[in-house]
């Protein structure tokens, strides 16, 4: 049997559902101690699922530009677009370090993320006067993988 906080260290996420999981099964073995049972074990269940929102909101981050590399035909905001991404992907791998657990979620969150990422994406580039129906004729063509988001792959420059 392992040391009871080496979960903690090794996936944060799993650790948090199962001491969740813990404290509802203590609360009918122990009712009687002076605990918050219910809310105690509601907050440590939060304490995961911030990451796995933190997790959502990069991966939408990432695909918001990669949707724009791939579809503008503009130079200038290249790079700064690049530079987020990147910081996203760093991000990413410092979360999945922390709670290796989350990264089976991933294709289910790119899919359930690619929706928003058009919205926004194609609100910057009408908000840069640039046309939009590219957005929806990718998203048509196929999303992103998991390799494509969270690796080092780039679209090739809009023309």
């Amino acid at each position: 049997m392992s040391k009871p906080g080496a979960l903690y260290e090794e996936d944060f996420v799993r650790w948090t559902e199962d001491q969740a999981a813990a404290l509802r099964e203590a609360k009918t073995a122990g009712p009687n101690l002076p605990l918050d049972w219910d809310n105690l074990a509601e907050e440590i269940e939060s304490l995961g699922q911030s990451n796995r929102r933190e997790l959502q909101s990069q991966i939408r981050r990432i695909l918001r530009h990669l949707l724009k590399l791939e579809v503008s035909p503009a130079s200038e905001p290249r790079a700064g677009w690049r530079t987020t991404i990147i910081d996203a992907r760093a991000e990413i791998e410092s979360l999945l370090k922390d709670s290796p657990s989350l990264r089976r979620e991933v294709d289910g969150m790119i899919k359930d993320q690619i929706g928003k990422a058009v919205r926004l994406a194609a609100g910057d580039l009408e908000a840069r006067g640039e046309p939009t129906e590219r957005i929806g004729a990718r998203l048509a063509a196929g999303g992103f993988t998991a390799d494509q988001v969270l690796g080092d792959w780039f679209p090739e420059k809009a023309g």
